[in-house]
């Protein structure tokens, strides 16, 4: 992402210009933009015109255009459907990262009358790479949205980690960034089983056939090549990564691919996981031999934490709270040493839910606490926002049931202290 401008003041107010480059560019507005902001960006809207003679003809104009925002949606970019066939790899070896295919489209009525588009006109902005969007907020930026800009205007980002988690016959090619999980592509083919009618020869064909689209696949989705890309992983169940890693050496060898074959010599790490689906990329990260080489990035800091906070939910539970009311009271007793947050709670359409989460990442962080917002377009993201999206890990033992009693204790002295001043008066 890059800034092209930024003037806000300091009670918050003013307007940031911003051009997204890739996928998690378009992630970063979607959690910027909200209902009620002022957005400008360029967009592409049908004229029609109207000769002297009657006739009419159409015509496509580009310009940009002012709206209020109403409703905003993401979709990532989706892995074609699982598939038995793919394209030849391309003989040079060579590996690119996939094009941008995250879509985000923002709706709302035009604020800025021009000549092709009237005040109060409803449209649809179809935000593109490479393109300005300028964001005013109604409700003036607050800190986390500002934390947000920062993050994403880091220069050097994009994938970190290439993953293939593969089964006998299937195969999820994935990308993992600092706030993304994008599955490329997807392969699942039949492999027939070894029986005393057909022998071992029809199932030796099977894995052949797998093993060898599973290769191009490799070569076409997984950028290899990338000097950003710090690892790559092949998880499965069982010993399928073995003879998965043993083909791809193999072929790399045969067909002379050298940089392949340096990768697969610097960077491929093998990880057992218990199933072969893309929500086991939350074991892979976990893993030792992962979590050591990248320890310094966000998302294996989010899955090592919430694998924290599940360990202590089991064996130390009064130091670990979750659900917005239990953390809240955990948080005014500043007991919180770290605070795990979704980033979904930010995504709210009540300007108040908002900023009550933002006022709670702000004192958490003036006590010294730590916070992490997890993005749910990784898994780890996903399961805390199985479980209501916040949770905590204090720094000393609180019991829910006596904070609650003292706090009914509480409400109850302020509610007399409350009637005795009615009686008085």
């Amino acid at each position: 992402m890059k800034l092209i401008g930024k003037h806000i003041d300091k009670h918050g107010a003013g307007r940031v210009t911003l051009r997204p480059e890739d996928d998690e560019d378009m992630w970063h507005l979607y959690n910027l933009i909200q209902q009620g902001d002022i957005v400008r960006a360029p967009a592409i809207r049908r004229v029609q015109n109207v000769s002297s003679t009657g006739s009419t003809e159409s015509h496509r104009v580009r310009l940009n255009l002012t709206i209020q925002v109403s409703r905003v949606e993401f979709s990532s970019g989706a892995a074609p459907a699982a598939s038995s066939t793919e394209p030849a790899a391309d003989p040079s070896g060579s590996s690119t990262a996939p094009a941008t295919t995250a879509a985000l489209h923002i709706s709302g009525r035009v604020t800025e009358e021009n000549p092709h588009v009237k005040l109060g006109a409803f449209h649809t902005l179809d935000i593109e790479s490479n393109r300005d969007v300028k964001i005013e907020k109604a409700d003036g930026w607050d800190s986390v949205a500002v934390s947000r800009v920062e993050e994403a205007i880091i220069p050097g980002r994009g994938a970190e980690v290439g993953a293939v988690v593969c089964g006998e016959g299937t195969a999820a090619f994935c990308l993992l960034s600092q706030h993304m999980t994008l599955v490329t592509h997807r392969l699942a083919m039949p492999i027939p089983r070894k029986s005393a009618y057909s022998g071992a020869t029809q199932r030796e064909k099977g894995l052949s056939k797998f093993y060898s689209t599973l290769y191009d696949a490799f070569v076409r989705h997984i950028p290899y090549a990338n000097v950003g890309l710090k690892v790559i992983v092949i998880a499965s169940p069982g010993w399928v990564r073995d003879s998965v890693l043993e083909y791809i050496v193999g072929e790399a060898g045969r067909r002379g691919d050298k940089v392949l074959q340096r990768a697969l010599k610097e960077k491929v790490v093998k990880v057992h996981v218990t199933s072969p689906h893309v929500h086991s990329l939350v074991e892979v990260l976990k893993s030792p031999e992962i979590a050591a080489q990248l320890k310094e990035t966000k998302f294996a800091k989010e899955g090592i934490m919430l694998d924290k906070f599940f360990k202590m939910l089991g064996t130390d539970e009064m130091r670990a709270w979750y659900g917005p009311d239990h953390v809240a009271l955990a948080a005014d007793r500043g007991a919180i040493g770290t605070l795990l947050i979704s980033d979904d709670l930010f995504r709210s359409s009540e300007p108040a839910t908002r900023k009550k989460y933002v006022a709670l990442v702000e004192g958490v962080q003036q006590k010294g606490g730590e916070v992490l917002i997890f993005s749910s377009m990784h898994e780890s993201g996903q399961q805390l926002n199985q479980l209501t999206g916040i949770a905590a890990i204090l720094t000393f033992p609180l019991d829910i049931e006596v904070v609650e009693a003292e706090e009914r204790e509480e409400e109850e002295k302020r509610r007399q202290e409350n009637e005795e001043k009615m009686e008085g008066g």
